[in-house]
């Protein structure tokens, strides 16, 4: 613990020596002080101490007053009374209000060390946890939602309308639109949001287990069942639920849920004890709804409840104005990640990505992103570096060009040469890339391979 800050706050100079002495040769930093109006001045003053060790008995304000101000100016403080035998009673109920621990006068400097570390390594640990999540929370702040299209705005006013409230949430939306992001933003711009998310997704699990992963169970509830265990329900308590693909929850599943939604109580797999949990459900789901309920695939009721607030993610091919601020937002991201060049896209580049239909929306789009910033070479993202199913799909005049025979030689060209130069530089152009090199001069890849064995490029 050396280097550490400690404020010790005695009326007693005694004791104020023998505490520096003894902290000091562990390596502590000691600051003293014999009344707790100096001892505010001295906290507030900073810089910040690691803990507080004070009397509980002292003229004006005593040791219990002392923390009541100073845990309002660091909510985090940790402090520690010390106390005579007969004040016993009253430094227990100072640890009701929040006091970490307390001593007994003489201190045992063993007890004294012990304590005093422990409470120390708990703050740095939820300062840890705190910045953590800081840092978790502002990767889901509401400026990490890129785009500016009409649907996405409209789908964005809504969560941050829905975001301060406790309403449930069904969000909807093809594969791949960031569903699970719009869930975080919700969750970490919410008052829960110091609190935790737990995810599950409900098409990953058989029935038995989905259910005994959301509700736990109890010991011997079922074989292997060795021990009891808490579910993700309760494990998000005072927090939020992300209920991933509840789509592809059973029947019976989904009315264990419904009455969770209607009374907030559920049972343990394997108990009768009924338990009471403050979460917050958000769900979502790639599937059709009320076709699911039409089906009877779905509980009407269940469907009702969910979608309390149902927002509804716009596939990227119907938001194509925000694919080059995606695009954009993603080589950064990635360049960061990966250690590599930010490069820049050429505007052929992004009028292609605008032409593609995205079948798999913006995870197809980050996915492909990455692996241009990872593998890809040269300052500018060009056309030939896009995947074969995507350049199929544009147009001829999208399709990647390259400069030939700017001007014939004096002498002139025979045909056999030209198409020798022109096939050896259509495979330059393209990395040696086969599919590319033939679906730019238009011919088969069967011809293509006929006409790299006649003129020696193999």
């Amino acid at each position: 613990m050396a280097g550490k800050r400690v404020l010790v706050v005695d009326d007693s100079a005694g004791s104020l020596r023998a505490l520096r002495q003894v902290l000091g040769a562990e390596g502590y930093e000691v600051v003293t002080a014999s009344l707790a109006q100096e001892a505010i001045r001295l906290f507030e003053a900073g810089p910040a101490f690691d803990a507080v060790l004070a009397d509980l008995k002292m003229p004006g304000m005593d040791g219990l007053q002392l923390y009541r101000h100073l845990v309002s100016v660091d909510p985090m403080v940790q402090f520690i009374i010390m106390t005579a035998h007969g004040t016993i009673e009253s430094s227990v109920e100072a640890m009701k209000e929040g006091v970490y621990d307390y001593l007994v006068k003489p201190l045992n400097t063993d007890e004294l060390l012990l304590i005093l570390g422990k409470a120390i390594r708990e703050r740095q640990q939820r300062a840890e946890l705190t910045a953590l999540r800081a840092e978790v929370a502002g990767r889901y702040g509401f400026h990490n939602i890129v785009g500016q299209s009409l649907a996405l705005r409209k789908v964005f006013d809504m969560v941050k309308a829905v975001a301060p409230t406790d309403a449930t949430v069904l969000i909807t939306g093809e594969t791949g639109t960031g569903k699970e992001l719009f869930a975080k933003a919700i969750h970490f711009n919410s008052p829960r949001g110091q609190a935790a998310l737990v995810s599950i997704n409900c098409a990953a699990l058989s029935e038995s287990l989905l259910e005994a992963e959301l509700f736990g169970h109890v010991k011997g509830a079922f074989t292997g069942a060795t021990t009891s265990r808490i579910g993700r329900l309760e494990a998000a308590d005072q927090g939020t639920l992300f209920l991933d693909e509840i789509g592809h929850m059973s029947l019976a599943l989904q009315a264990k849920l419904l009455r969770f939604l209607q009374e907030r109580t559920f049972e343990p797999v394997g108990s009768s004890t009924t338990r009471t949990v403050n979460t917050r459900i958000i769900a979502a789901t790639n599937r059709e709804m009320e076709g699911e309920v039409r089906s009877q695939r779905f509980l009407p009721d269940l469907y009702y409840r969910l979608q309390v607030i149902q927002l509804t993610i716009p596939p990227l091919r119907e938001r194509k104005e925000d694919i080059p601020l995606l695009a954009a937002h993603f080589i950064e991201a990635a360049a960061a990640e990966h250690g590599r060049p930010v490069r820049e896209m050429s505007n052929e580049v992004i009028e292609a990505l605008k032409a593609y239909s995205w079948p798999g929306n913006v995870r197809e789009l980050k996915n492909m992103i990455d692996r241009l910033t990872i593998l890809g070479q040269g300052q500018k993202i060009t056309v030939h570096e896009l995947p074969p199913h995507m350049i199929e799909q544009l147009s001829p005049d999208q399709e990647p060009s390259g400069e030939f025979l700017k001007e014939l030689p004096p002498g002139g060209v025979t045909l056999q040469e030209v198409q020798r130069e022109l096939l050896a530089k259509t495979l330059q152009l393209y990395d040696g890339n086969r599919t590319f090199a033939a679906k730019a001069l238009g011919i088969s890849r069967k011809s293509l391979w006929e006409r790299i064995e006649r003129f020696g490029l193999s």
